[in-house]
Parts: structure tokens; C-alpha cells; sequence
């Protein structure tokens, strides 16, 4: 028995256990974040990946990028669900979280050499999150959310680092325009639902600065009949989700035919069937029907006698977003229609043709509260580009919104915040201080990268603004990120929202921690063989 070896795990399961699953890991959060490395700043580079389908996507929104990479480490795994929970949270700082994570890992690595126990790291930099979050509510200025001119600097710092800086007025607007119409207040709770409401349709054909937030809502629909009327003024819209043709049964239903006059019957029970629907409509004297589902030839006809236009087969999500903008309530059955379900808000219907495809319009509201962004642009990749952008700067609008603390951009909170680490880690003892200092250098890998993209001097600038930070008053500073020179952030207008930095430090620690506290990775895969049986010995 002695000197035979033992075999617990199966033969085909690979398993990693120790200071090389550590490092791997480690490598392997940092190879993520070089990818992105570029993409920080107004400098930004732009990616262009091939997606599996064989689509181009172009972009700088880190989220974008490592949504389309395919990874095989689980390290790496990890690393691309924490920028896409900071994309679903805060919309914004996608690519800051990777990097800062990244730079957590890295600096742990020299800690690890020196055999220092992972869960020491660990509580260090547990401790100094806290303190992170402590500092940056302390150095956070609030901010009037009335105030336009400030709201589209916020905006405009989010816009600036990506593909639309170049028309960042049109954009800044668009997106506070949009959340503006969006927010609704009910008894103190402030809901602000983008994704629902606010809806941005791309259409190919034109150019960028034809966007535009129109007051109302944009269906990509004809009307049903070619002689209903194509512009309504002051329209009294009626919303259905039930379909204006004759029911068939649920079931297969047979029926049996004694005499021909019942088949006559049967036919004419139809008719009056939607002739009944149709009246119980036109009683109520609408201009305009949109319905979920289809309607009948002879619908189409008693409406057209009515004078009434009808779109039908109209999305749920955009039958929502009408009966927002004009103010209608959505019905379900024809008899139970009253005065108060017809919306009276909207100022004009149109139907418009762009390109080749027709539009309907329903916009001057008067008092939306739901829009439709309108994007126009040369091709479909600027235009999915273009939108990705107007997503991250109306969620920063809503941040806003939701919780008015503004902290500076370009680097300067990371200089504060890693200055106010580094004094408060004398006061520690033990063995945990050099965890907890490490931290505040990683948070210099922000303003180190913006530097590097915009191809200053890293050293040079790093060095002074370090030096700046030593002085009173100098909070604001930070790097320009076009020029990579010092410059007051206050001054140039450089702002971004509380919690998204504060959701960009959390998600970037707890996610170095969670992959310090891994010691050991077991990865068996079970591979078929050719005749279908599972895969014995030494199939790997």
C-alpha cells in the first residue's frame, strides 16, 4: 500500500491551489484592465470588436468592451460583471472601476511576496473603503438641481470622455431634457425611470446635430387606412390593448350548419360584432387610435366614415410612453370606454416619412412625461455609439437628481482622498498600515492614467500635483485630461456625481478583496467523446 499515490480529485479536473492562484488572479484582473487603460478621459481611444455574429461595435465605454470580449479565467469573469453592475447602478464610471481594481490587486501583490496572510490585506482595505467614503462625503459640495447652467457641466463632464464630445451642447441638453420630462414626483419619492420612458429611436440618414428630445412620442408606424387623415391638431387620443375584429373562439369551436340563413346570421353577429365596438368608440368622438393589436377591414371602415385615425399593432412599451405624454389611460375593452381615458395633452399628430420608413408623431404635450429621444447620424455604428453616451450622461442626470452631491473630476478627489489615507494611516499600528497605504497609491492610478493617455510626462505631473495636494486649499486640483497639465477642476468645470464615485470605489475594493480571499480554483470540464460517451481517463 505504502507509496502508492492516492487519487481523490478526478483524473481530468485541473486544480490550482495557493500563491499561484493569487497571482493568476492578480495577472489576470490586471490584463483586463490594460485593455480598458485607454479608454480614460477626454483622450479616449476607441475600440472596434467583432462581435461572434460578425458585427462591428465601436465604442469606449468599458462596459460595451468587455461585454463583447470572450474571457476563459474566472478572475477575468469577474472583473467584467463588476463593470456591468457599476453600468446597471450608476451608469457611468465603467471604465474607472476596472482600472481602479486592477491597481487594488496589483499594489496587494507585493504584500502577498512578503507572505503577509491574504485576510490581513484584507481588513486593511476594508478599513480604508470606509474611510474612502467617509472623506469623499466630507469634500462633496451639494448642488442646486434647478440650476441648468451647473446641471450641463455635470452632464457635460460624463459627455466629454466619449465619442459625442465633439457636439457635447446638443448632447448635454438632450439628456436633461429627457430626465427632466421623465421625473415624476409622487408624494416626496422622486422616480426617475429612464429606460421605460425615456426611449431613444435611431434612425440612419442625417447628421448628429438633427437630434433632438421631442415633446411627446415617436411610433415607428403608418396609419392603417390610406385615406385617414396624416396631421391632426390638438388630437383626443384613445388607447386600446384589445383587438377591433371579430373574436374567434379560444378553442377550436365547430359549429354546424342546418339551414343556409344561419350562415347568413353568422356572418352578419359578426358585423354588428365590430360595428357595436366601433360605435362605442365613435361615441366617444376621438381624432386618433392606437391599438396593441390588429383591427379588422371593416373597422377600418366604420373609423374612416368617423374621421378617426388608427394605428394599430403598436408596441405595449410605446402605448405606455403615449399614454404619458398625452395624458390617456390605457383600455382594455371597447364598452368601457369614458371621457376621462381620451388624452387631450398632445398638440399635433403627424405622420412624417424618413428615409424610407414612415413615423408617426404625437409631440408638443403639454406636460409630458414621457419623451422620445431622436437620434439621427451616418451609420448604425455611430448612432449605437451615440446612444451608449446619451444612456451614461442621462443616468448621470439622474444621479443627480436622485441625490444632489457633486464631487470634482480629472483626478483631483483621487489626490484628496489618497492624501487623507495616507495621514490617517500613521495613526495605525501593526502590520495592517502598509496594506491600508497601498490603497491610497492605487488610487493615483486615475489621474496617472489620464495623464498617460493625453501623453504628458507621468512622473513629472504625478510628482507636482502630489505637491499641490501638501498645500491648504487645494482640494480642486487635478489633471486637465486634454492638455495633462495641473489646472483647478472648479475653474474648468469638471464635476461628476457622488454616487457614482462612491459606487465606483465600493465595487472596486469588495471586488480586490473577493478575489484575494480566493486561495485554490478547481476547474474540471467534462468533454463528450466522439461516440457520445462521457469522457473516460485522460480526456482533458
Amino acid at each position: 500500500m505504502f507509496g502508492q499515490q492516492v487519487l481523490v480529485l478526478n483524473q481530468n479536473i485541473k486544480r490550482e491551489s495557493g500563491r499561484k492562484v493569487q497571482t493568476g488572479n492578480i495577472s489576470a484582473a490586471k490584463t483586463i484592465a490594460d485593455v480598458i487603460r485607454t479608454c480614460l478621459g477626454p483622450r479616449a481611444m476607441m475600440k472596434m470588436l467583432l462581435d461572434p455574429m460578425g458585427g462591428i461595435v465601436m465604442t469606449n465605454d468599458g462596459n460595451a468592451i468587455l461585454r463583447e470580449i470572450q474571457v476563459q479565467h474566472p478572475a477575468a469573469k469577474s472583473m467584467i460583471e463588476i463593470s456591468r453592475t457599476q453600468d446597471e447602478e450608476v451608469g457611468d464610471g465603467t471604465t474607472s472601476v476596472i482600472i481602479l481594481a486592477g491597481e487594488m490587486l496589483s499594489v496587494a501583490e507585493q504584500f502577498l511576496e512578503q507572505q503577509m496572510h491574504p485576510t490581513i490585506i484584507i481588513s486593511a482595505y476594508r478599513q480604508a473603503l470606509e474611510d474612502m467614503l467617509e472623506t469623499l462625503k466630507e469634500i462633496s459640495t451639494p448642488v442646486d438641481t434647478a440650476d441648468r447652467s451647473m446641471m450641463l457641466k455635470i452632464v457635460h463632464s460624463a459627455i466629454n470622455t466619449k465619442a459625442l464630445s465633439r457636439w457635447s451642447e446638443l448632447a448635454c441638453s438632450i439628456a436633461l431634457d429627457a430626465v427632466k420630462t421623465v421625473e415624476l414626483d409622487d408624494n416626496g419619492r422622486k422616480e426617475i425611470d429612464i429606460k421605460k420612458y425615456a426611449k431613444v429611436e435611431k434612425v440612419p440618414g442625417g447628421i448628429i446635430e438633427d437630434s433632438c428630445v421631442l415633446r411627446g412620442v415617436m411610433v415607428n408606424k403608418d396609419v392603417t387606412h390610406p385615406r385617414m387623415r396624416r396631421m391632426i391638431k390638438e388630437p383626443r387620443i384613445v388607447l386600446l390593448d384589445c383587438s377591433l375584429e371579430y373574436k374567434k373562439g379560444e378553442s377550436q369551436t365547430d359549429i354546424e350548419i342546418s339551414k343556409e340563413e344561419d350562415f347568413a346570421r353568422i356572418l352578419q353577429m359578426e358585423e354588428e360584432y365590430i360595428q357595436q365596438i366601433c360605435e362605442d368608440i365613435i361615441r366617444l368622438k376621438p381624432d386618433l387610435l392606437f391599438t396593441e393589436k390588429g383591427i379588422s377591414d371593416l373597422a377600418q371602415h366604420y373609423l374612416m366614415k368617423a374621421n378617426i385615425t388608427a394605428i394599430r399593432r403598436v408596441r405595449k412599451t410605446d402605448n405606455n410612453r403615449i399614454a404619458r405624454a398625452c395624458g390617456a389611460r390605457i383600455v382594455s375593452r371597447t364598452d368601457e370606454l369614458r371621457e376621462e381615458d381620451i388624452g387631450t395633452g398632445a398638440g399635433l399628430f403627424e405622420v412624417k416619412k424618413i428615409g424610407d420608413e414612415y413615423f408617426t408623431f404625437v409631440t408638443e404635450c403639454k406636460d409630458p412625461k414621457a419623451c422620445t429621444i431622436l437620434l439621427r447620424g451616418a451609420s448604425k455604428e455611430i448612432l449605437a455609439e451615440v446612444e451608449r453616451n446619451l444612456q451614461d450622461a442621462m443616468q448621470v442626470c439622474r444621479n443627480v437628481l436622485l441625490d444632489p452631491l457633486l464631487l470634482l473630476g480629472g483626478g483631483a478627489v483621487e489626490m484628496a482622498v489618497s492624501k487623507r489615507l495616507m495621514e490617517r494611516s500613521r495613526a495605525l499600528t501593526g502590520i495592517e498600515q502598509w496594506p491600508y497605504r497601498a490603497v491610497a497609491q492605487a488610487l493615483e492610478v486615475i489621474p496617472r492614467t489620464l495623464i498617460q493617455n493625453c501623453g504628458a510626462s507621468t512622473i513629472r505631473v504625478l510628482t507636482s500635483l502630489r505637491a499641490k495636494h501638501t498645500q491648504d486649499n487645494s482640494v480642486c486640483w487635478g489633471v486637465d485630461g486634454e492638455t495633462g497639465t495641473l489646472c483647478d477642476m472648479s475653474v474648468l468645470g469638471i464635476w461628476e456625481p457622488l454616487a457614482v464615485k462612491a459606487q465606483t470605489y465600493k465595487t472596486a475594493v469588495e471586488t480586490a478583496i473577493l478575489l484575494l480571499r480566493i486561495d485554490d480554483i478547481v476547474s474540471g470540464h467534462k468533454k463528450k467523446d466522439k461516440d457520445g460517451q462521457m469522457g473516460g481517463q485522460g480526456a482533458e
